[in-house]
Parts: C-alpha cells; sequence; structure tokens
C-alpha cells in the first residue's frame, strides 16, 4: 500500500480567520417509546481549516451523534424552555436552518464519512462502492458524461490505497483493513473539505487499525482536509492536533472530568 508520507502537518489556525465549522449550544434528544433520551447537552465546537481534532470519550458520551449532527446525518433539537437555538455554520453558512436538499447537496459536496463498519454495498463491486457517492452528486446522466473520467479517479484512489488488484472484487472476498481503506477512498471521491471518522480503527486489530491511521493521516498531509475523528482510544486521539473531551453529552476540560 503506497500513502503520502504521514508527517504531522504544521497546526491549522483556530481564529475565526481560518475558521471552517463552528458549532454552539448543541442539544439532541431522542424518543424512545415515552421516554426521552438525552444525548448532548449544548455542546460547542469549532474547527479550522486543514486542522485534525480528536473528540475523545466513552462509549455512550455522545460522540457519534455530535458526528452525525455536524454531517447532516440528523437535526439537532429545537430551541425550547428558554434554551438558546442551536447553530452548526460551515464556512459561515447556517447548516440548522437550511432545506433538506441543501443538507443532501452539502453532504454530497463537502463531507466525507468514514465509519466503523465500513457500510459497503455487498451486491457492488469495489470500484461501484467508491463511485457511489459519485453517482448520487451527479445524477444518473451528469454520471454517464462523465463516468470513464469518475472511474479513472476512483481506481486512481483505490490504487494509492494498494487495492489495484481489487478493482472487480465484492466486501465480502476483502479483509477487514481493505474494506475500511474502500471505505475511505470512497468518502474522498467527491474531494470533500472536511472528513469525519466515526472509530475508524474501532473494528479492526491493533496492527491493522494502525495501518488505515496511517493512511488517514497521509491523506491530511497531502490533500489538506480537516478531519474530525471520534475515538474512545487515548492513543489514537494522542495524534490529533487537539482532543475534545466529550463525558456525558459534555465538553469538559480533562480535569473536570
Amino acid at each position: 500500500m503506497t500513502t503520502a508520507t504521514a508527517t504531522t502537518p504544521a497546526r491549522a489556525d483556530p481564529t475565526p480567520g481560518g475558521l471552517l465549522l463552528r458549532v454552539a449550544n448543541l442539544h439532541k434528544t431522542y424518543r424512545l417509546g415515552r421516554v426521552d433520551v438525552p444525548v448532548l447537552h449544548g455542546v460547542d465546537l469549532t474547527l479550522g481549516r486543514g486542522e485534525w481534532v480528536a473528540i475523545l470519550g466513552a462509549s455512550g458520551s455522545g460522540k457519534s451523534t455530535l458526528l452525525h449532527l455536524i454531517g447532516g446525518l440528523d437535526r439537532p433539537d429545537r430551541a425550547r424552555n428558554g434554551r438558546a437555538r442551536a447553530q452548526i455554520e460551515f464556512r459561515g453558512r447556517d447548516m440548522v436552518n437550511c432545506s433538506q436538499a441543501e443538507l443532501n447537496g452539502f453532504r454530497c459536496a463537502d463531507v466525507g464519512f468514514v465509519f466503523q463498519f465500513y457500510h459497503l454495498l455487498p451486491e457492488l463491486s469495489v470500484t461501484d462502492n467508491v463511485l457511489l457517492g459519485t453517482m448520487i452528486k451527479h445524477g444518473r446522466w451528469g454520471f454517464m458524461g462523465q463516468r470513464a473520467d469518475l472511474r479513472a479517479r476512483a481506481h486512481k484512489l483505490l490504487d494509492a490505497f494498494g487495492l489495484g488488484h481489487r478493482l472487480r472484487h465484492r466486501p465480502a472476498e476483502l479483509s477487514g483493513g481493505e474494506r475500511q481503506r474502500v471505505a475511505i477512498a470512497r468518502a474522498l471521491m467527491n474531494d470533500p473539505s472536511l472528513l469525519l471518522a466515526d472509530e475508524p480503527t474501532g473494528n479492526l486489530d491493533r496492527k491493522t487499525g494502525a495501518a488505515i491511521l496511517e493512511v488517514l493521516a497521509g491523506i491530511r498531509a497531502e490533500r489538506g482536509q480537516t478531519m474530525l475523528m471520534v475515538t474512545h482510544d487515548p492513543e489514537i486521539a494522542a495524534r490529533a492536533d487537539r482532543v475534545v473531551h466529550l463525558v456525558d453529552g459534555r465538553v469538559v476540560r480533562p480535569s473536570d472530568g
């Protein structure tokens, strides 16, 4: 597998001039039957352009929920009982009150997701799994008009991840580490500015997980993407530029936890 050099880039400027994302007063409650289950309690967070931030916390602390809200897979609670309105701003754009169509476009153009459990479609080849987001972004006829170029880009990404010999294989024919590399290639296919990684090594053995982290670090060094990664592993979090601690749905200082 060939990857970019995984040297640690210079820390991104976290000042407002270098700001990519701002989250404020984020609350999320789920309804299970007749019971309200609060998950997030007023989370505030900023991400600078090109910055790698790790969200560190135990299982159930709200890490995945936070990632889903930032990536537009879910929406935060509405303001109520005197609570201030939740804010998610991407490049100064309000993502809380935008339409569903605008949110879909945001996910297609600006966000790449890497999940713990890959979420590859078993009936599709490796190449077609990587192309899936591009098909959605461009639509049927738009994709067909660029099919040769887009397929060549997918093959180039897969080859960079050491998967050039796996282009026609199905996910069931791959190892866990190979599936995760396919998922990373898929997340990068639309060249997003924000990469959201939800426990990307949590389902892998330590050696394979370390290799995946090298891939992600190399991508960031080479392409300058902003990366937000959730983890429960302090060793993984320590590789990031900055660590945010999430405890019971709240951001805390280490001394507060």
